[in-house]
């Protein structure tokens, strides 16, 4: 994105959210839509065929990939909204296939919505246990998120890019 349209977006932003009682969840639920649009589109992009792809010995498979970002979206978001977390009531696979890994993942963002809509800003200081029984604010947990969105969507389009194809938000315009 061109840096005069990031500022005029970070302007834009700081003008709707300075009047804002909640200025940190409300940005976190305006960015959410974003990333969910752009994740998903990533993976729909990829064809079945490659979910099992993985750049080097060493990395995930792209449906491994997918299933990080299911849990990730599905712990955090149950950490922030303090909402039991989603458990499917058979674990996915990465194997399980692009139409299922799909829908969960899909499902994950609908799950981060709800349990978003459930925080505000007075909760930020409150304790919350994050990974491995680690405690800190829920403050942390958001910032977490929105970075795990940012981080598994240029993964992802790593992915694409490496397999001929051009990442959602590197597409023409249509």
């Amino acid at each position: 994105m061109k840096l005069s349209i990031c500022l005029s977006l970070f302007l834009a932003a700081i003008t709707v959210f300075a009047q804002d009682k909640n200025p940190v969840t409300s940005v976190v639920k305006e960015i959410l839509p974003r990333q969910q649009k752009n994740l998903v589109a990533a993976v729909e992009e990829m064809p079945a065929n490659k979910f099992d792809y993985k750049p080097t010995e060493q990395q995930m498979t792209f449906g491994h990939l997918v299933l990080h970002v299911i849990g990730s979206n599905n712990h955090l978001c149950s950490t922030i909204g303090d909402v039991p977390e989603v458990k499917a009531p058979v674990p996915l696979k990465e194997s399980d296939g692009k139409e299922k890994l799909v829908a969960a993942l899909k499902a994950s963002f609908d799950f981060c919505s709800s349990a978003l809509a459930k925080v505000d800003d007075s909760k930020l200081g409150d304790e919350v246990e994050l990974f491995g029984g680690r405690k800190g604010p829920r403050a942390f947990a958001l910032i977490a998120l929105t970075n795990d969105w940012a981080d598994h969507y240029s993964s992802a389009a790593m992915y694409l890019r490496l397999n001929g194809l051009l990442p959602p938000t590197a597409q023409p315009k249509k």
